[in-house]
């Protein structure tokens, strides 16, 4: 009793202040909320639409869409939000008027895609280029655990997998100069570089969970991102909803030991939208010597200063180790596609693979001065440090790098015409410490090579647009691109000397030209002429055994393309067809040595003619229906590339074509959403015969791929939501390679990809 009596007054007199604070607190009005949610693009009532106010009511709409909620408070934010839809947030600030609130579906057509390339942030409809767009959904279509089958939904478009996490992306043919790695390809995260001075991209560094949207313009860009020849990637993260905040976490598990783990927190407001993101992937992978360890940190955190002012930071950590199998020949390939490639200096051996490890830190601001004039500007620093045990020899990378980007955007009137003028410059510069070893067994051992090299890489840009009468968007632009290399070569085993050697490419202009005319409310037909400029790789001129190509020359192409694209059918059907020919002049090719290095050469000039089509068509799409969605979609790529001038000692190899593309590639799909939340998704992929050398005499097998995923996705109360799903890849269970060795010395051409293979997994969101 002398224990229990104090603390029962201790309570009673807790509970006797908390009553009076309580009485003393003033009372609060409550207000009453309703309305209707309708389809925005049918205009039909949506039924079970969750209602969130901030101080956290919640309400659904019922069969005719009406909603109706009390909550403590006017001036009120509210978010609603259903499967298969944006989550959209309202601001009232009269609760007497009945609100009308309208739901984007989550899969946006053309006219509501709105496009960053080529800085005009028009929608798609308005874009004169060849721009296609992959959002989240199609991401999610797979298993994420890369990226390679959403990107290979894109016609004109090619990423390979040499091995897990080793990414090649080929834009119209580009990867011709790719045994590895991406190259002639620039890609910026959220605005900012991620593509390095060197001219390669780190890609494999990055989570697919990280992306939220993939921009890929196809051909050169030149006029307003520098150098290249190839295309340009625009990666976006995938950041809440405003008025939203929520917590995710999920598991998959699949074949072949892989397991894969996320955890995001996001949320979003009028003054800010944090995004903080983990990811783990672990894979032993389909072959020996394939296995895969990846851990990615993202933060990136984007606060509304001022009507005027946006500042966004990104932080990205990633540790990657990844394996390295080897190339097969084609006798290995058929008797057993799990093995590496053995023999003394065989991968297992030598334990052949990659660690890397990488922090990149990033900051943009986008300001507007008035209503005509804004400015975007990024700053940078990257540091990356890489271990690479290869079958021949043993590489240490230190890599550090900083850089910058900024545009400005005029908007004004010529006349009557309104005119955007946009112009700016970029700048990157990094310092690569790079050693090469012998490789006794995994270990490095005597020293080989010992070099610094100074990257610098910039260019200038300005672009004209102006809104023509009868509809039409006339574009010119054009920029200045310069290229630098300082290589020291502190000590070579062979000569034990030092020197110098300064590769600057001369700065190149580079214009563009587009016209866009928009024959009606859903259909814009497009042309353009532009050219492109792609100096060497820093890899390409210093290669991995220490060789110095000093008389490698920059590509320089010229493009042309129209296309037509638009939705008809009340929307239900979309259409994107584009038409090119590019000639491209000094192509670099790659070849292996008897080491299996890569070694690179330019070799006259190539005509690249092609076709790129992308259909979509809605049979249902209806929410109110129990099967309320029912889409097909395809893509289709016709590629007729051919070398020309190409003479290699005395052998012609003019007329032959290009190395490593195929003419014909198609996919296809299925999507399948019920009101109940179960979903279908079905891929099917075909990639003709591709040639594996110049000379046409060894070619890579046509296949047709399959893949599915069906899963059930459902609110569950008010604030979470479950996605439960499974699949398969690869049913047809086909014996194909993906990522050949161009070009490979004794005939090690193939890169085995996985036999039928399944997944399953598990995605749980909390909404606060």
């Amino acid at each position: 009793m002398k224990i229990k009596l104090p603390f029962t007054s201790l309570l009673l007199l807790l509970l006797l202040i908390s009553y009076t604070l309580q009485a003393q607190q003033p009372e609060i009005d409550q207000v009453l909320i309703s309305g209707t949610v309708l389809d925005a693009r049918s205009s039909l009532p949506l039924e079970g639409v969750t209602v969130t106010a901030r101080s956290g009511e919640q309400g659904i709409s019922n069969e005719q869409g009406a909603f109706s909620l009390t909550v403590a408070e006017a001036n009120a934010r509210f978010s609603f939000s259903l499967l298969g839809y944006r989550t959209q947030t309202v601001v009232v600030s009269s609760p007497e008027e009945e609100l009308l609130v309208q739901l984007q579906p989550a899969s946006a057509n053309l006219r509501e895609v709105e496009i960053t390339g080529y800085e005009t942030n028009r929608p798609l409809l308005e874009t004169a280029g060849a721009v296609s767009v992959v959002e989240s959904e199609v991401i999610q279509r797979f298993d994420e655990s890369s990226i390679v089958r959403a990107v290979n939904t894109v016609p004109g478009v090619r990423m390979d997998e040499r091995a897990p996490a080793s990414y090649r992306i080929s834009i119209r043919g580009s990867s011709l100069r790719s045994p590895y790695g991406i190259r002639n390809v620039k890609l910026y995260f959220n605005g900012i570089p991620f593509t390095e001075a060197s001219g390669v991209t780190q890609l494999n560094m990055l989570d697919a969970a990280n992306l939220g949207q993939i921009e890929i313009l196809k051909g050169p860009t030149a006029s307003v991102y520098g150098a290249g020849t190839g295309g340009t990637i625009l990666l976006e993260p995938k950041r809440a909803e405003a008025g939203t905040s929520q917590l995710q976490v999920g598991a998959t598990v699949g074949s072949y030991g892989l397991r894969r783990y996320t955890a995001t927190a996001s949320s979003g407001s009028d003054k800010s939208n944090m995004l903080v993101q983990y990811s783990r992937q672990q894979y032993e992978g389909y072959r020996e010597q394939s296995a895969v360890d990846r851990h990615v940190l993202l933060i990136s955190p984007e606060f509304y200063v001022s009507e005027k002012q946006t500042v966004t930071a990104n932080i990205v950590y990633s540790n990657l180790y990844y394996e390295l199998p080897g190339g097969l020949t084609v006798e290995q390939y058929r008797q057993n596609p799990r093995q590496a490639r053995g023999g003394m200096y065989g991968s297992v051996a030598q334990n052949a693979s990659i660690d890397q490890e990488l922090i990149n830190v990033g900051v943009k601001q986008e300001y507007r001065f008035s209503d005509t004039w804004s400015n975007n500007t990024s700053l940078y620093g990257m540091h990356r440090f890489q271990d690479n045990p290869f079958n021949t020899d043993y590489e240490r990378n230190a890599y550090q790098e900083f850089g910058g980007r900024t545009s400005f955007v005029h908007q004004g009137q010529i006349g009557s015409v309104p005119a955007t003028y946009t112009f700016g410059g970029e700048f990157q510069r990094g310092l690569e410490a790079s050693r090469t070893y012998d490789n006794n067994g995994g270990i490095p051992d005597t020293l080989r090579s010992d070099d610094e090299v100074i990257s610098k890489t910039g260019f200038l840009f300005a672009q004209a647009e102006l809104e023509l009468p009868a509809d039409i968007i006339a574009t010119a632009a054009l920029s200045l691109n310069d290229t630098r290399y300082d290589i020291t070569r502190l000590m070579q085993a062979t000569s034990g000397g030092q020197y110098e050697y300064i590769r600057d490419f001369a700065a190149v202009l580079s214009p563009r030209i587009a016209l866009l005319k928009r024959v009606s409310d859903g259909v814009s037909v497009h042309a353009s002429v532009s050219s492109g400029f792609s100096p060497p790789t820093e890899e390409e001129i210093l290669t991995s055994e220490g060789t110095l190509n000093q008389d490698l020359e920059a590509e320089k192409g010229t493009n042309y393309e129209a296309g037509v694209r638009g939705y008809v059918f009340n929307d239900r059907f979309s259409f994107d067809v584009v038409a090119f020919y590019f000639r491209l002049s000094e192509t670099i090719v790659s070849r292996q040595d008897v080491s299996s290095v890569a070694v690179f050469r330019n070799v006259g000039s190539t005509s690249q003619k092609g076709l790129e089509t992308m259909l979509s068509y809605s049979i249902i799409d209806d929410a109110r229906l129990t099967l309320s969605q029912l889409r097909v979609w395809g893509s289709y790529t016709y590629n007729h590339f051919r070398f020309k001038n190409y003479q290699r000692d005395a052998i012609v190899l003019s007329g032959n074509k290009l190395t490593g593309v195929a003419p014909h590639t198609a996919t296809a799909g299925l999507d399948l959403l019920t009101k109940a939340g179960f979903y279908v998704y079905v891929t099917a992929n075909y990639v003709d015969e591709i040639p594996l050398n110049d000379e046409n005499t060894v070619y890579s097998d046509d296949f047709i791929t399959l893949g599915a995923r069906l899963g059930f996705r459902r609110q569950l109360g008010g604030h979470i939501s479950l996605d439960i799903f499974a699949g398969a890849e690869n049913l047809t269970d086909e014996k194909y390679s993906m990522g050949n060795d161009l070009n490979a010395f004794g005939g090690r051409f193939f890169q085995p990809a996985p036999d039928r293979n399944y997944y399953g997994g598990i995605k749980v969101n909390y909404t606060l």
